[in-house]
């Protein structure tokens, strides 16, 4: 009986390394494609007692597997699993110089991890995606998972920029995981995906879960494309290039976005595009540049609540040179929408006077530039300048150099900013306890207002 058993679980479990057909160490791609033909082919009937489809594992142990062939998923139950996310930091490895990185312990990704060795020439966004998931027909496609691996894109590519410093371009066309049909119920956890132009791209999604992943180092992160529901982006640590988004999403309603930590070279943290009755909350964003938080194309009935917004200069010399093309009056928060709530977040910015731009400008915090019925109250912002503490020694720590600039909190002063700017024609929106009366810029006759209250005045100076 217990033979049987055996014989019964492993017929849907698959180790790429014992598969017959193919070397997976030289594509893993090839070895994948020809295991989903396995599984179609002894799963060919769609209902047979009660049951018939019931999809595979497929197991990816320990080890580096190149992959030169785009593996295709057609079918749905089926769980790509490995034994380790591998992550660690690219960017750092690239801008260390030779002769320190000769005494680094490791120096690749590692765990179980698939190396994108394509050259996507092909049109077509799918052509560079390492995993693309695509099934017509119905029911959608169903609870595809990816779990406890990696995905490294290895480079990237010379940009035509002239800045010649191709590692740093966030360019290379390849995508880690890439769904382009409707779908429901897919699992993405546990995953490291790094130096990938586009970490996770998902068209149409259904209760769609990332959950606990290492996106980061990649042009682009997380983004739910299409339009979809129900969807949930939570515990991840992501953290996109300077000319990407870390999480985004557009046509969207219902997403859960809570308990991220993101990191700050992100062209954005959050960018909503349409997006509606969805929550963002319980996160901490840390970004070097405006436009942490985007609301563009009528985002409406949102909640943006007790997440830790910080912002500040990068400090390490290799990537300086890089910004996203925002100013300081652009605003940290920059809502165009309506009856969307902004509520008990903590925002901090930190910086020299001299980096804001424009210069002498009061950079602005929470901009609404459209839209009606907003109500932001009881934001506590904290801004702040001092004299620069960078290392400009290009070969400084990255590690400690950024988390001394994060833990610097002594001989701050007070920077002017502009608390909330709600732009004319925007009317009806409320804002209380978010700004001083001098902080907050509005038509206070077609819009609510109440100050916070400032040390000294009394209370019919703040109304």
């Amino acid at each position: 009986m217990a033979e049987e058993t055996l014989v019964m679980l492993s017929e849907n479990f698959y180790d790429v390394t014992q598969y017959p057909l193919g070397n997976p160490y030289e594509d893993i791609g090839s070895v994948i494609n020809s295991i989903i033909a396995d599984i179609k082919s002894r799963q060919a009937v769609s209902d047979q007692n009660d049951g018939g489809k019931p999809g595979a594992v497929i197991y990816i142990p320990p080890g580096d597997y190149r992959l030169v062939t785009q593996v295709v998923i057609d079918v749905s139950y089926l769980k790509i699993v490995g034994s380790g996310h591998g992550f660690t930091s690219s960017s750092i490895r690239f801008n260390t110089p030779a002769d320190e990185l000769a005494q680094w312990r490791e120096v690749w990704p590692g765990g179980s991890r698939i190396r994108v060795d394509m050259s996507p020439h092909a049109a077509g966004e799918a052509a560079g995606a390492a995993f693309y998931v695509k099934r017509t027909g119905n029911p959608r496609i169903s609870s595809v998972e990816f779990a406890d691996f990696c995905i490294d894109g290895l480079h990237f590519m010379d940009d035509g920029s002239g800045q010649n410093d191709a590692e740093n371009s966030y360019r290379n066309g390849k995508t880690g995981i890439y769904v382009g049909s409707a779908n429901d119920s897919f699992r993405i956890t546990g995953m490291g995906l790094i130096y990938l132009e586009h970490g996770v791209t998902v068209y149409d999604a259904d209760a769609l879960a990332i959950d606990n992943n290492f996106i980061a180092e990649c042009g682009n992160c997380i983004e739910l494309k299409g339009m979809g529901q129900a969807s949930r982006i939570a515990n991840n640590f992501v953290g996109a290039g300077y000319r990407g988004h870390s999480v985004y999403a557009e046509n969207y309603g219902g997403i859960l976005v809570s308990s991220n930590n993101v990191f700050p070279r992100g062209a954005s943290s959050v960018y909503f595009s349409g997006v509606v009755r969805s929550s963002i909350t319980g996160n901490r964003f840390h970004s070097f540049y405006p436009g942490m938080l985007v609301f563009a194309a009528n985002c409406c009935e949102n909640l943006v609540s007790s997440n830790h917004f910080l912002r500040d200069r990068e400090p390490w010399a290799p990537m300086q040179k890089y910004d996203n093309g925002l100013d300081d009056l652009f605003g940290l928060l920059h809502i165009d929408g309506s009856n969307n709530s902004v509520i008990a977040n903590h925002i901090s910015e930190t910086m020299d006077t001299q980096y804001i731009k424009p210069l002498a400008a009061k950079p602005v915090i929470i901009n609404v530039v459209s839209g009606s019925g907003n109500y932001i109250a009881n934001n506590h912002i904290v801004a702040t300048t001092e004299m620069s503490q960078i290392n400009d020694a290009p070969n400084s720590a990255c590690f400690s150099t950024q988390v001394g600039a994060l833990l610097s909190t002594d001989n701050l002063k007070a920077l002017e900013v502009t608390a909330v700017r709600v732009q004319r024609g925007s009317v009806r929106n409320t804002v209380l306890d978010s700004g001083s009366v001098e902080q907050v810029e509005m038509d206070r006759t077609a819009n609510a207002f109440r100050g916070t209250p400032v040390p000294g005045q009394s209370s019919a100076e703040f109304h």
